[in-house]
């Protein structure tokens, strides 16, 4: 898209950068969850920790769509680290890989993900709001917000 298409390149700057900016706000979120105590609102932070962990997932296989020696050798780490899991560990990354290696399979797959992930973490956000209205915010003010609730 860099090459091929007018401001192509502003396209994937702005994408790759927006993802940085995300994972500040996301960064700032998570913050001021453990400092008001959000935690204690289990589903609600379950929710969220798993989010958390799938826009990770994520930004992971879009830095590796570029598909340059950073790409690549970083895909090639951070996938290994599954196979210290025992027993499922290196089947769960040839699976990952599609193969033995690091390849065109594994790219192929990565594209799909990152296509694909966005959609699982709009419903998760979906479910992280739901419980969220369910259980009510650790609203830092102490103000008691029950008369302003309409029923979900």
């Amino acid at each position: 898209i860099c090459r091929d298409v007018n401001y192509g390149w502003l396209i994937r700057y702005m994408h790759a950068n927006g993802a940085s900016m995300f994972f500040i706000c996301l960064f700032l979120h998570v913050g001021r969850g453990l400092y008001y105590g959000s935690y204690m609102y289990i589903e609600t932070w379950n929710i969220g920790i798993i989010l958390l962990f799938t826009i990770m997932a994520t930004a992971f296989m879009g830095y590796v769509l570029p598909w340059g020696q950073m790409s690549f050798w970083g895909a090639t780490v951070i996938t290994n680290l599954l196979s210290a899991i025992p027993y499922i560990g290196t089947t769960l990354v040839e699976w990952i890989w599609g193969g033995f290696s690091v390849d065109k399979a594994t790219l192929t797959r990565f594209f799909a993900f990152h296509f694909i992930l966005p959609f699982i973490i709009a419903a998760l956000v979906m479910v992280h709001l739901l419980f969220l209205h369910e259980t009510g915010s650790s609203n830092p003010s102490g103000i008691n917000s029950d008369a302003d609730k309409i029923p979900f």
